[in-house]
């Protein structure tokens, strides 16, 4: 029996290709590789759950009746998927052929040590360095080789050696990873989980909304999306006439320029603003690397507190009446 059903699973997929390669490549980062884990916790074990059950869940997280906790991630999930994709899909679970990415594997690991220690991670730990600062400050020395002069550490007039340092963003999977402290105070926080999947942002497909609406967020573990980014700060602006009218004031008469705006009035949401949809523009993944140079920098939290959270509507309201 189910011999006969990875034949029949393997002539559905081919006729749903890019739900395999798109879909099955986002399950993997929460789900596991053979949809072995409770996603973030929370979810059932997929690979248990009778192949009709399978279906029947991905229909209804797509129909919007269906679902708990996790109902709000999910439905970004199938959203766009066909019936014919989701049947493939729930075939392809049950198979136990394993989803097609090279980083669905590390994430169990990656996790263990990510539960290890504290809760936050410094992420300047070793570019503050006072050593490395030390050694790396070049007004101490009598002379300088040409070596320690650029940030490649390489002969200047020779580059038959010389490689760029590679990139790693391989993180635990969403709801595994330990935060990171931010830069300073105020500093929009860095993304400390893994992105496979959840890239790219758009209007139309933001992953991220899954798990960091204020109404989900807490029952995710997630870091809530705060106030600002359901706010308009931006002056109103349209044509009248012919002029650019941009907060009731015609630009090059009662204004000369934008910047003569002082503070536009806020005018509040109850959905994401969307000149804040695109939130890799501040909040983006970390690469495993060691940086070129020493950071001297100390950021001022003030409060220790800061380190970890901030609220940055109250940090915008500050001073003023």
């Amino acid at each position: 029996m189910k011999k006969i059903v990875k034949t029949v699973a393997i002539g559905a997929l081919l006729a749903s290709t890019s739900a395999y390669a798109v879909g099955t490549a986002a399950c993997a980062g929460c789900h596991g590789q053979y949809f072995e884990k409770a996603a973030l916790g929370k979810s059932k074990i997929v690979k248990d759950m009778p192949l009709k059950d399978i279906v029947k869940a991905l229909k209804g997280y797509k129909a919007g009746t269906y679902g708990g906790a996790m109902k709000q991630v999910m439905v970004n999930q199938v959203k766009d998927l066909k019936e014919s994709d989701i049947e493939a899909l729930s075939l392809l679970m049950k198979i136990e052929h394993g989803t097609q990415t090279e980083k669905a594997t590390t994430h169990a690991a990656a996790a263990a040590v990510a539960a290890a220690g504290g809760s936050y991670i410094d992420l300047n730990a070793d570019a503050s360095d006072e050593m490395r600062i030390e050694q790396e400050d070049l007004g101490n020395r009598n002379t300088v080789s040409e070596k320690a002069l650029g940030l490649r550490k390489t002969a200047l007039g020779d580059e038959s050696d010389t490689t760029g340092v590679k990139t790693d963003y391989d993180r635990p999977a969403p709801g595994q990873a330990k935060r990171f402290e931010r830069a300073y105070k105020d500093a929009p926080p860095m993304i400390p989980h893994s992105v496979d999947g959840l890239l790219p942002i758009t209007r139309e497909n933001n992953q991220c909304l899954g798990c960091h609406l204020p109404e989900v967020a807490k029952s995710m573990g997630a870091t809530p999306i705060p106030v600002t980014h359901f706010t308009n700060y931006r002056p109103l602006t349209a044509m009248n006439d012919g002029y650019v009218v941009k907060g009731g004031e015609v630009l090059g008469y009662d204004i000369q320029n934008t910047s003569d705006i002082k503070l536009a009035k806020a005018k509040k949401s109850d959905s994401l603003y969307q000149g804040r949809f695109n939130c890799t523009q501040c909040h983006a993944p970390q690469s495993k690397t060691k940086t070129d140079v020493a950071n001297t920098f100390k950021p001022d939290f003030g409060d220790s507190t800061f380190k970890a959270h901030s609220n940055l509507a109250d940090a915008m309201n500050e001073g003023v009446e």
